[in-house]
């Protein structure tokens, strides 16, 4: 198929496109500025990429960006901290509904959605699956962002002769192909260069990176997907876990991660100046049961073991020189 990759310098699309030509697909990919060698240079040494620009914000470049295509797979979306809901809502939602209108003006058959788990955890329930949905009323910025994203592409394509798949991944770790960091690296980054004195008692449902790119090639080349939501996940590990693991594999080449635990008055006084702290405070202490049952039974999807995601995201900050003993 003729596939069309948004977003195509983000840390799960280069592998969504490695993935897709290892399966002999044909890739277009949207970046916002075909000038920026240093950004995207690393795709055109994937294999034949074509590489077109085209910006969430505006409608310029969308439609003659699917043209041809026969799936577009949106993973495009702003990722960061922030407490202005206007940098990471609007854009998300409206940069979704530009997508889809563009790719059901030009005739596509199948849109597959890269949304978040932040679109399904920020509620209250023993057991998470695809069938729960944040909160949006009590959401921080960034899963408000996915969560209303998410339900506006469901919203859009209820009367339209257009398939819509959302794959919901936790926090993606797993090799570097660049070394631009997406916010979910760093927290291996930060562990390993020892940026965080003590670990706070955070917990993390993750995924690895090449584990979500097949999920998306799965959901888009299997027809029964076509209006599923898949919940991808592979294992939990406390932070100190992570730490430890790190230390044991990487103690040797003097690297320190820090394995104390940081007591929780003192993230609670940094959150009153930190947007990173504040957005976390809530999860301390919290481990929220994740169930990708659905995913591994109707996609066939078996993702690898979640120690081996964490020590190849901490050997790729090692060989590019990001993180120094």
């Amino acid at each position: 198929m003729k596939v069309l990759v948004t977003g195509a310098a983000g840390y799960v699309a280069g592998h969504v496109i490695r993935e897709l030509l290892e399966h002999g697909h044909t890739v277009r990919g949207t970046v916002r500025d075909l000038g920026a060698e240093g950004k995207i240079g690393y795709l055109r040494a994937l294999g034949d990429i074509e590489l077109v620009a085209a910006d969430l914000t505006v409608d310029a470049g969308w439609d003659e960006a699917v043209a041809g295509c026969d799936v577009v797979l949106h993973t495009a979306s702003p990722f960061f901290l922030s407490d202005d809901e206007s940098k990471l809502v609007e854009p998300a939602v409206e940069g979704t509904l530009r997508v889809l209108k563009a790719a059901h003006g030009e005739g596509v058959k199948r849109v597959v959605l890269t949304s978040s788990t932040a679109a399904i955890v920020n509620t209250r329930a023993e057991r998470y699956t695809e069938d729960q949905w944040s909160d949006v009323e009590t959401c921080s910025p960034y899963p408000k962002s996915k969560t209303l994203a998410e339900l506006a592409a469901w919203d859009f394509v209820e009367d339209k002769e257009m398939e819509l798949v959302s794959c919901n991944p936790c926090l993606v770790l797993g090799p570097l192909q660049s070394d631009r960091l997406s916010l979910s690296v760093k927290v291996v980054e930060r562990l390993l260069g020892r940026m965080l004195p003590a670990v706070p008692r955070l917990g993390f449902s993750i995924v690895d990176v090449r584990d979500v790119a097949i999920a998306h090639r799965l959901a888009m080349e299997i027809p029964e997907a076509a209006g599923q939501r898949y919940l991808l996940m592979s294992g939990h590990l406390w932070m100190k876990e992570m730490s430890a693991l790190l230390k044991a594999r990487f103690g040797h080449q003097g690297f320190r991660p820090p394995t104390m635990g940081l007591p929780y008055p003192v993230l609670w006084l940094a959150a009153r100046f930190d947007a990173g702290a504040r957005s976390i405070l809530p999860d301390v202490g919290q481990h929220k049961i994740l169930d990708a049952t659905k995913a591994r039974t109707e996609l066939g999807w078996t993702p690898r073991p979640v120690k081996e995601s964490v020590l190849e995201t901490g050997q790729s900050l090692v060989d590019r020189g990001i993180v120094k003993p």
